[in-house]
């Protein structure tokens, strides 16, 4: 795979560079309340601009059906862009129409534009190939080099992730290069204990993982809603829970395999619970009880790991060489249930290990919480895009970069 490297050693001066990043950024309403993934991308940008190169930047963000929608406009992320930048930076209104072209034929070397949310056109996740390709051909007009920065969007066969690299001379920039190795430290040659704290709310999210670590990693901690369908598969009362019943038969094979596997699986031994799901805009105070994971009440659901939960877990990554964690161990958007999601990430800044925050919600977590992003070894900027990794697919907008 070529790196930016190569390609800023070839020269870039004068050409349009198509910076593929992945500025999905959570917004209340224009208002950017986590800029973690337009800072990911900060290096190449500006190395590419600070080369002469006439920078072009695209993305996705959130998943409108396949036409302009106010809601998803990247408008903030442009202007956060700059800002991080220092420097003006032009947006186009459209991604590949009148206003891209003339904002693209007006950058001067070392200029930065930004154009419109990608999926504004419907060719960008098109399952057609050809209609796909075709959205491929007119961004491809735009630009001379292609440099792939976009972690987060690279398990997807999209337009701008997969059928453009194929059209134009492409490069791996700074942020994919760092992620992909980072990846390969969970994958090959795993320095042991390898500890994996797995948490979110649905337990197929995460099927496809476990079952591929069953055979790579020492223990698997288990959280946030997707515990619960295991807590159910062991007999256990879990009230009104998060339960999704048709992944019992599969999560008990995983709890038997893992025995005979010698991994160490390990489930919530207390809980909080609570009448009902927490109130996450007015944060009122949801006064939950503490009980054992094996008596939820009928009437309770259960929302955090518990106090005896977040000490077991911080003693099975106290020893850790390596750990990977995704997933917040509950509703840490809520005070009230954030102990369990705090415990797994000050547990992972203790552990002498290296340390890989698997994106998502778990890198939302560890900025909304507080913590400083730099104690971790890894923050990933792809949840999904890491997932899929560990499970051992092969990622259409990794394999496109390749030579």
């Amino acid at each position: 795979m070529k790196t930016i490297d190569a390609l800023l050693s070839e020269g870039v001066a004068g050409k349009r560079v198509f910076v593929r990043a992945d500025l999905n950024v959570p917004l209340d309403g224009t208002a950017i309340t986590d800029d973690g993934r337009i800072r990911a991308v900060l290096p190449t940008v500006k190395a590419l601009a600070d080369a002469g190169a006439r920078v072009v930047v695209a993305s996705h963000l959130g998943r409108p059906k396949g036409a302009p929608d106010p809601a998803f406009s990247l408008a903030p992320a442009a202007t956060r862009l700059g800002e991080l930048l220092g420097a003006d930076v032009a947006f186009a209104t459209d991604t590949v129409g009148d206003s891209a072209t003339a904002t693209v034929a007006g950058l001067a070397d070392g200029q930065v534009a930004v154009l419109e949310n990608l999926r504004f056109n419907a060719g960008e996740t098109a399952k057609d190939d050809a209609e796909r390709g075709a959205f491929a051909d007119r961004l491809a007009a735009l630009a001379d080099l292609y440099v792939g920065d976009g972690f987060g969007a690279v398990h997807r066969k999209h337009a701008s992730v997969y059928d453009l690299p194929a059209r134009l001379p492409h490069a791996a920039g700074f942020l994919i290069a760092t992620e992909v190795g980072v990846l390969k430290k969970l994958t090959d040659d795993v320095k042991r204990p390898y500890v994996v704290a797995l948490g979110g709310a649905k337990v197929s999210d995460k099927l496809a993982v476990i079952d591929e670590l069953l055979g790579k990693a020492d223990r698997i901690l288990i959280g946030g809603g997707m515990a619960y369908t295991f807590l159910k598969a062991k007999g256990y009362e879990i009230g009104t829970s998060l339960l999704q019943e048709d992944q019992l038969p599969a999560v008990t094979e995983y709890l038997e395999r893992a025995e005979k596997n010698g991994v160490e699986l390990v489930l919530p031994v207390d809980t909080l619970v609570a009448e009902g799901f927490p109130d996450l805009k007015t944060k009122a105070p949801a006064h939950p009880a503490t009980v054992a994971a094996d008596a939820i009440p009928a009437d309770r659901q259960g929302l955090d790991i518990g106090p005896e939960t977040r000490t077991l877990y911080a003693s099975k990554l106290a020893d850790a060489a390596t750990v990977f964690w995704n997933g917040p161990m509950g509703v840490f958007e809520h005070p009230d249930y954030a102990e369990g999601t705090k415990a797994v990430a000050q547990a992972l800044l203790d552990s002498p290990g290296y340390t890989v925050v698997g994106g998502g919600d778990s890198a939302a977590a560890v900025r909304i919480l507080g913590f400083d992003e730099k104690a971790f070894g890894h923050i990933s900027t792809g949840g999904g895009a890491s997932l899929e990794y560990l499970e051992g697919k092969t990622l259409p907008g990794l394999a496109a970069l390749e030579d």
